[in-house]
């Protein structure tokens, strides 16, 4: 059979519109596709391959792993799940851990939870879930309808009730908006696909202290900005607030799909036997992978490197920009960065996405107005330089072209 682009035309729900070349094989943070052209991977599977491609200790686990269990069910638990849910809350201020396929099953584990917590201590009329414009949590409907992007919730008929927005780091909105009816604020401690938007630290601070105040569960949507993203182990370690609930994917495997849901002995106890399941949530493949990611990514070198990652990449942007003047800022943080385009791009993100493409360099957009940065943690100075380098002939294009 003849792979091509034009077989997903033809066998492939329309609901993506990916490149036109396939990807075939990955080292590092180098992608070869079908005519064996080399890219420059900056996109890191949309923040996932926190350790590149192919990391030879994540290939290590999952081989040795293939050959002992891929899959018992929840009758049964196995020895990586557990190794891997005691590092995590022996890492964190959770003391227990639920584990899924995803991130979208994270968000939805974490919000049943809260209202399930809020039904058992407070009562039924307790079911408010605050969350924030431009937010994303997630496809299912429950998450999709929390995340604060109209585009990805309307048009599927009645959605979940009890479910209101305001605008991210507005705390007199909120502060009007929560009562005692609420029963959980969900947020991004920086927000990702909303344009990679900062947390102010008195919002922050204040969103901890109004939901002590009306009994209300603080979650953080850590899918993200966590296992290692911001150059602290999860973004809450750096904002001197800590959450009542976690959620935690994307990187934490390192590629292969696993998600988690942290929170304390006291707010567990409301999933009790019966209440929440995952068939393939917690198998040991991804457990095996996610348990040598987590253990690499959890160390002093790696951490302090993506800060010093971080520099390299904003003094090239800022370079770029001094040329072009394309960007009005370069936000976010660690290696989840964002180039917000100026009021002369705006709308363009993709054209910048598509040109990238051109020069066989990988990124991302968030939204119509940020070109979006999230590669592997360990990427080297010099992939770092040569993306650039590939990254300013892409600006250079749609800049030329305009």
């Amino acid at each position: 059979m003849q792979v091509t682009r034009e077989l997903f035309n033809d066998v492939m729900v329309p609901n993506y519109s990916p490149a036109s070349f396939i990807p075939v094989r990955g080292q590092g943070s180098r992608v070869w596709d079908q005519q064996n052209n080399e890219y420059i991977d900056l996109a890191g599977g949309i923040a996932v391959n926190v350790l590149g491609h192919c990391h030879p200790e994540l290939v290590k686990a999952l081989q040795e792993q293939s050959e002992k269990l891929w899959h018992l069910s929840n009758v049964y638990t196995n020895e990586p799940a557990l190794r891997l849910a005691k590092k995590l809350t022996d890492a964190t201020f959770a003391e227990k851990a639920y584990f899924c396929n995803s991130g979208a099953e994270a968000n939805e584990a974490a919000l049943k939870l809260a209202r399930r917590y809020a039904l058992e201590h407070f009562g039924a009329e307790k079911d408010q879930i605050i969350a924030f414009n431009q937010g994303f949590h997630g496809r299912t409907f429950f998450t999709v309808t929390v995340g604060g992007q109209a585009a990805y919730s309307d048009g599927f008929g009645p959605k979940p009730a009890g479910v209101d927005h305001i605008d991210y780091n507005d705390l007199a909105a909120l502060e009007a908006l929560i009562s005692d009816k609420t029963c959980a604020v969900m947020m991004e401690p920086l927000q990702g696909e909303g344009g990679i938007i900062s947390p102010e630290a008195e919002f922050v601070k204040g969103v901890r202290a109004l939901c002590d105040k009306h009994n209300a569960l603080l979650i953080f949507d850590e899918v993200q900005s966590g296992v290692g993203r911001t150059g602290n182990l999860y973004a809450y370690m750096g904002l001197d607030v800590t959450p009542d609930i976690l959620t935690t994917a994307k990187a934490l495997g390192g590629g292969f799909p696993i998600g988690a849901m942290l929170t304390t002995t006291a707010i567990a106890a409301s999933l009790k036997v019966g209440t929440h399941g995952s068939t393939y949530g917690g198998n040991p493949l991804a457990c095996a992978v996610a348990e040598k990611a987590f253990d690499i990514v959890n160390s002093k070198e790696v951490l302090e490197g993506v800060k010093q990652k971080e520099q390299l990449f904003r003094q090239g942007l800022q370079a770029i920009n001094a040329k072009y003047n394309v960007f009005s800022e370069v936000r976010g943080q660690g290696l989840l960065l964002g180039a917000a385009l100026n009021a002369d791009y705006q709308g363009r993100s993709r054209d910048f996405l598509v040109a990238a493409n051109e020069e066989k360099l990988m990124c991302l957009v968030a939204g119509a107005n940020v070109v979006r940065f999230a590669p592997s943690l360990v990427i080297t100075d010099e992939e770092i330089q040569e993306g650039l380098a590939r990254f300013e002939r892409a600006v250079a294009r749609v800049a030329t072209a305009k």
